[in-house]
């Protein structure tokens, strides 16, 4: 498996465009603040929606409304998030494939986009989940949900410090 890395780093790593973002200064760091700025967003959106879950938020509120104005800033900046990544991993794919704080990154946010699309689909089941019956479900999605994402922000740090 390492072998397989290696190569399929030594080979992005070989194409012209990886070379023409290498060697063009301003790609990477503008890039990266795109992508921190689509982490905000989606990160912030996800905040909201777990603090209805829990009640810390807009409590008088329905869940349905609060999902409704908050998922597809969840949902629409993750195409974002997916063409800046391309984009680093591209620009130096040692950096990214092979890091383990990158590996657990990703790992996270396959959790935590399965935890988000199972509460989409709960509300879209029930229009009243997470409002009273559901409450203790509702909560621990919430909890998961938000140890889950800001992981991934945690992680997504260490890329840069772990060798």
């Amino acid at each position: 498996m390492t072998r397989s890395i290696n190569e399929i780093c030594v080979w992005i790593d070989q194409t012209a465009l990886s070379q023409a973002i290498q060697v063009t200064n301003w790609v990477v760091p503008t890039v990266q603040t795109i992508h921190i700025l689509a982490i905000a967003v989606v990160a912030s959106s996800v905040l909201m929606i777990d603090l209805r879950l829990i009640g810390a938020f807009w409590a008088d509120r329905p869940v349905r409304e609060v999902a409704a104005r908050f998922l597809p800033l969840v949902w629409w900046p993750l195409i974002i998030l997916f063409v800046t990544g391309a984009v680093m991993i591209v620009a130096e794919p040692s950096r990214s494939l092979k890091n383990p704080a990158f590996q657990l990154k990703m790992a996270l946010l396959v959790a935590a986009l399965t935890v988000t699309a199972t509460f989409q689909f709960l509300q879209r089941r029930n229009a009243a989940f997470g409002d009273r019956r559901s409450r203790a479900a509702a909560t621990m999605i919430a909890i998961i949900s938000m140890l889950l994402w800001s992981s991934i922000v945690f992680a997504g740090r260490w890329i840069a410090y772990y060798a």
